[in-house]
This record gives C-alpha cells, sequence and structure tokens, in this order.
C-alpha cells in the first residue's frame, strides 16, 4: 500500500478567530509525506472529525492540551488507515482512530490509537456515535443524569451527535424525551427517526412558553450542550429535584467574553443538582458504549445521521457551518476512499 504521490495536503491555523469562524482563519499548504522510524506508523485519513470544541483552541483555551500558532496543522481526530507500519502492534491496511488533524497523512507512535473493525459497524461512526461525542452523550446521560422511567428528559442540540445520542438512551431506559433544535426539519426528524416524544423549535416563539407545553410536569433532567439562553429558559421549568448536566456551551464559544450567566435562582428553589461533564473522565467507559450502543444499532433501535462535506479543502468551510448551527448531525470530512 503506497500513497497515491509524495505531497501532504494540510489545512492550517492562520488567525483567532473573531467571533464566529470565517475561512479566512485557516491557511493551506504541502509538505513530503513523512516515512515512518522504528516504533512508527503512517496513516492516510479517511474521515475527520469537526467538532465545536476547535474553536476554543483556536482561542488558545486553558481547557484543552492542545496548542496551536500560525501554520500548525489544524488540530482533529480522525480515521485512518494504515499505509506502512513499523509498529509492532500496527500492519499496513488496518483502519484506526487517531489524531491525525487536517491533512492526509500523518505519523503515529500508536499512543491513544484505537484500532477499528469495519465488521462491527461503519469506521466513520468511531468519530460519533461510537466515538467521543457518542461517548459523551452516553455516559454523562446515564451516570450523571441518572434517568428514571417515566422522568422528563430535554436534550438541547437535539439532532447532534452527542444530543442524538443522549436523548436516545434516555428513550430506551423508559424516559419522556423532549429535544430543542433550531428547525422544523430537525424536530421532526428527533421524533420521527430518533424517537422523541417530542421537540421544540427554539426560533419559533418564546422558549419558555414551548418548554412549558411540552414538559407539563417539570423537566427532570436537562442534558445542556449550548447554554446561555437556552440554559435559562430550561431553568425556569425543572422539576423537583431536577439534575442538570452541563456538557457544552456552543453559544459562547465564538464569543471573546463569556456571557452573562443565567440568574440560579431556580435552581435553588428545585433543589437541583448540576454537574459538569468532562467525557475524558470516562475513557474507561468506551468499550461499554461500543457494545451497548453498538448493540442498539445492530438491532435497529438507535439511529445516527452524518452530516458529510467531501474533500479536505472543504473542510474549513464545513467548520463555519457547524459554528452557525447549520449542520444536521455528525459532521465529518471524507478526506480519501476508505478502500484507495
Amino acid at each position: 500500500m503506497t500513497p497515491v504521490s509524495d505531497r501532504n495536503h494540510r489545512i492550517t491555523f492562520q488567525r483567532t478567530p473573531q467571533g464566529l469562524p470565517v475561512p479566512e482563519d485557516f491557511g493551506a499548504d504541502t509538505t513530503p509525506i513523512p516515512t515512518p522510524g522504528p516504533g512508527q506508523f503512517l496513516s492516510r485519513t479517511v474521515y475527520l472529525s469537526l467538532d465545536p470544541y476547535y474553536r476554543n483552541v483556536m482561542k488558545g483555551s486553558q481547557i484543552y492540551a492542545e496548542r496551536l500558532k500560525p501554520g500548525d496543522t489544524m488540530v482533529g481526530e480522525t480515521v485512518a488507515q494504515i499505509v506502512e507500519s513499523r509498529h509492532t502492534d500496527f500492519r499496513a491496511g488496518e483502519f484506526v482512530l487517531v489524531k491525525n488533524g487536517w491533512q492526509e497523512y500523518a505519523l503515529s507512535a500508536g499512543q491513544g490509537v484505537r484500532k477499528l473493525d469495519p465488521a462491527v459497524a461503519p469506521v466513520s461512526t468511531a468519530l460519533g456515535v461510537l466515538g467521543m461525542p457518542g461517548l459523551t452523550g452516553y455516559t454523562g446521560l446515564i451516570y450523571l443524569g441518572e434517568p428514571k422511567p417515566g422522568e422528563t428528559v430535554v436534550v438541547s442540540a437535539a439532532t447532534g451527535a452527542v444530543g442524538s445520542t443522549a436523548g436516545q438512551v434516555a428513550r430506551l431506559v423508559g424516559a419522556r424525551v423532549v429535544g430543542i433544535a433550531g428547525s422544523d426539519e430537525k424536530c421532526e426528524y428527533a421524533v420521527r427517526e430518533l424517537g422523541f416524544d417530542a421537540c421544540v423549535n427554539y426560533r419559533k416563539g418564546d422558549l419558555v412558553q414551548l418548554l412549558k407545553a411540552a414538559c407539563p410536569a417539570g423537566i427532570d433532567v436537562y442534558f445542556d450542550n449550548v447554554g446561555g439562553d437556552t440554559l435559562a429558559a430550561v431553568l425556569r421549568n425543572l422539576a423537583l429535584h431536577a439534575r442538570i448536566v452541563l456538557c457544552g456551551m456552543i453559544e459562547s464559544y465564538s464569543m471573546d467574553k463569556p456571557p452573562p450567566g443565567p440568574f440560579l435562582g431556580p435552581v435553588v428553589g428545585a433543589r437541583a443538582t448540576m454537574r459538569g461533564l468532562v467525557v475524558y473522565d470516562h475513557l474507561h467507559r468506551m468499550d461499554e458504549l461500543v457494545r451497548v450502543v453498538g448493540a442498539w444499532i445492530r438491532a435497529d433501535k438507535f439511529r445516527y445521521r452524518e452530516d458529510m462535506t467531501d474533500g479536505l479543502a472543504n473542510a474549513p468551510s464545513a467548520f463555519c457551518r457547524l459554528m452557525q448551527g447549520r449542520n444536521f448531525g455528525k459532521t465529518l470530512v471524507r478526506v480519501s476512499a476508505e478502500h484507495s
């Protein structure tokens, strides 16, 4: 197995965005394809994951270990196929989950790399429902939200990879599930395909009243992916002893300063519990995710959707669409064919 050319195309970090990212915040170049040394392998990127947290990395957030300076390859998790290996644990032809970033080829010494079996599930799912986003939704809902049969669970960004996982897990453990999304099309998908009991379009009216109508007995568990005004609206509809899982705050990722926080008085009145979710605390449950959710997928009890863009050169514009909320499902870039 050999590369189809001798050049490696990359998308680079050019500058910190001001507000929402634009394609001009990225650069592009080519470098020679590297040769693996002892204990290394070279892999060809097949799928690149686009995730909102990259926006925080681009502004130098201290939460993340990744650091970027102008000219660096953009960070990102990928599914790749090994081209050449001098590592005893990895062979040419194998598919792996590896952090190649926004480039066609990369070297790895094997740390943090996960082998993928195409017979278990499509390899692209390792970046979505059977990867970090799925693990976030699954563990956050089960181990932090602790939903009980018959309780009402509300999930924001309901059709994204994290939200759709959290909502479907809630449904499968017997809870009543209400999604929050930004279009009628997404809400229809959440109900028709994902099996949610209801979904509210936050763009169509007063979200406080929309949630009150959809959750007449109050919200027992809220899985929050967006923060801001959405979180504030949920806080006014809490049931007694509600649990709130704080997963993401996408509304603030493109702000230079954090937005004012919601008034937390209702949290006290509802005797609610709020917990922050960091998926890295739950990496030991990845095998559980693949076993449990993988079985649900094979039994046609669990659905997922991918928002696929073709071509590495189109990754910046796809990322900008994601940060504008214009994606529908897990956002991926198909960098190359699975079988070259």
